[in-house]
């Protein structure tokens, strides 16, 4: 049974920074790519950005480049999304998701597996 559960998330003040992780469990993450979604109150989910299986490739939402990074340790079976000078508009719900496949994608339908999310505030 995969199991992806994040951490790390909670309230910031705007220009603030959070560090969000992503254990997976019941998967073979070494070789799953992995990506962060978000979903603001009223809106369509969101592709944050993707890692491929051994961090050679990254992808990120426009909005947030050079503001966000993400990262993996393969041996901890972690994906982390490190996200600095956050906005109001970066408040959401944020959730990881695991492919069968270790290449990136932006598409949420390619994503076989997801966490139940962790709520990010960002307060002006």
């Amino acid at each position: 049974q995969v199991q992806l559960v994040e951490s790390g998330g909670g309230l910031v003040q705007a220009g603030g920074s959070l560090g969000l992780s992503c254990a997976a469990s019941g998967l073979t993450f070494s070789t799953s790519a992995m990506g962060w979604f978000r979903q603001a109150s009223g809106k369509e989910r969101e592709f944050v950005g993707a890692i491929s299986w051994n961090g050679g490739t990254t992808q990120y939402l426009d909005s947030v480049k050079g503001r966000f990074t993400i990262s993996r340790d393969n041996a901890k079976n972690t994906v982390y999304l490190q996200m600095n000078s956050l906005k109001p508009e970066d408040t959401a719900v944020y959730s990881c998701a695991a492919q069968n496949s270790p290449f990136t994608t932006r598409d949420p339908k390619y994503y076989d597996y997801w966490g139940q999310g962790t709520q990010v505030t960002v307060s002006s």
